[in-house]
């Protein structure tokens, strides 16, 4: 793809009452510690030489054919419940917009300087806060996971203050491949102020740029597909959370993308062993956002959508729309689980059987999650089991139960069982004291070598799940 063949990107179709103009903070060095081959190639830019990446990436000079300046998203949004109408892009921008196949994608910033939004926020971002978000990324990605891709960060050379971090800290800027960047929270502004015919722009927008199988001349026919399929795209992305032992953390309104793609990284975790009351933020004391949360939150703010999209379109049958996503939900839970057992379907029963004989032993057990997952995969056929690591947890009446539900299910894909990756003992996990470990001697020495190892394990299994 040309990147001088860029035509009408959809932002600037919906026009100017859905951003403000900003300028890029000029910053002091350029480090460069992460870039992504893989999504630059996706998009045409794989080419680019180290300091044509630094001059859009670190000083952000316009693509060629792109946008020709930065643009901060007006949004809205419910945070832990409560509606905040201050919000918006507070530290960072839309930089470009790509066609591909038919649909658009984002290059997005992150602590690229200050906005109208930033409020009292410096509209910086600290070096380990990249650091997390490109290893969330690349994991969630690995697992199978709708994820937005780190595409890029540099090191600054400024020094931030923060309360929740030992302070001064290191600060980088980062760029984030999305497919879109439109929020829930972006119809929520525009029902707080009573914009309707932006909600009818905004709606057949969002369609034509990321939904472009979906047609229809009626425009309440057109939101019913639209919202139909934000909550279907919406019901994969938690599946997929579940399945993977992912706490995203900070599950607002502004944080869920229509394309059912999981972004923003802050506190989030991933399991050590399953705990339905497990949460991510130490600011979450009342477990709002725990790990066995996540689907209701999420039905929550579908519904919030559901209301905003109702103010323009009054007939549009949100609760019957709605009333869709636990199916859509608990069919893909079960396809997944099968899936990251590498096992074939026996049947809506059986695979129910089976993965409730599964989450009841891990529920009773001390095993760890994904070592559960990866010493499973296969089934009984699995040589795992018997030599795992945490082998003497595999005993007792649940464990019992969940061999007799495993003894008709066959693998899926044999071939799988050969891969690589399960000649080790213990699988790729991503452990809070492993994210601080790697980070210890970048903090000390400045030694990335971790990182980059543990980058290469992470895709080692890429497309196995």
């Amino acid at each position: 793809m040309s990147r001088e063949n860029i035509h009408n990107p959809p932002i600037l179709e919906l026009g100017p009452d859905f951003y403000d103009p900003v300028k890029p903070a000029v910053f002091p060095e350029a480090h460069l510690r992460y870039r992504n081959q893989e999504a630059a190639r996706f998009i045409g830019l794989d080419s680019l030489s180290d300091s044509a990446w630094k001059d859009h990436f670190w000083a952000f000079k316009p693509l060629p054919g792109n946008l020709s300046e930065p643009l901060a998203l007006r949004y809205h949004g419910h945070q832990f419940m409560h509606y905040n109408h201050e919000l918006g892009d507070g530290r960072g921008f839309l930089f470009a917009q790509f066609p591909v196949a038919g649909t658009w994608y984002d290059l997005g910033t992150k602590g690229s300087g200050q906005t109208p939004y930033s409020r009292d926020g410096d509209g910086r971002l600290t070096l380990k806060g990249a650091y997390r978000e490109a290893l969330a990324t690349e994991l969630l990605q690995s697992l199978g996971v709708n994820t937005s891709k780190t595409f890029s960060f540099f090191e600054t050379g400024e020094n931030l203050v923060r309360y929740d971090e030992p302070s001064p800290t290191r600060a980088a800027v980062l760029v984030r491949f999305s497919h879109g960047h439109i929020r829930i929270g972006t119809f929520q502004r525009l029902a707080h102020f009573e914009q309707k015919e932006n909600i009818q722009k905004l709606v057949d927008v969002c369609l034509k740029a990321y939904y472009p199988e979906i047609h229809s001349d009626d425009a309440d026919e057109r939101a019913f597909l639209f919202f139909q399929a934000v909550v279907r795209k919406c019901a994969l992305l938690t599946a997929q959370w579940m399945i993977a032992g992912f706490v995203h953390g900070v599950l607002n309104t502004d944080n869920i993308n229509i394309t059912g793609e999981s972004f923003d990284y802050g506190p989030y975790r991933f399991l050590p062993s399953y705990d339905v009351r497990f949460t991510a933020a130490y600011f979450d004391r009342q477990g709002l956002y725990s790990f066995g949360r996540q689907p209701v939150t999420m039905l929550w703010n579908l519904q919030r959508l559901g209301e905003t999209l109702k103010l323009q379109f009054n007939t549009l049958p949100v609760e019957e729309i709605i009333e869709e996503f636990s199916d859509e939900f608990n069919a893909h839970v079960k396809r997944l689980f099968l899936q990251r057992l590498n096992l074939k379907s026996r049947g809506t029963e059986a695979d129910g059987s089976l993965l409730t004989a599964y989450f009841n032993f891990m529920e009773s057990s001390p095993a760890l999650y994904e070592q559960a997952f990866f010493d499973f995969f296969g089934g009984k056929a699995s040589p795992r089991i018997a030599s795992s690591p945490q082998k003497d947890f595999y005993q007792g009446e649940e464990f019992a139960n969940l061999m007799n539900q495993l003894q008709d299910f066959e693998v899926d894909d044999v071939t799988k069982m050969a891969h690589s990756y399960f000649q080790n003992s213990k699988p790729c996990t991503l452990l809070i004291e492993e994210i601080e470990s790697i980070w210890k001697p970048i903090a000390e020495e400045n030694d990335w070598g971790f990182f980059y190892k543990k980058l290469e394990e992470i895709r080692s299994f890429r497309g196995i799940y």
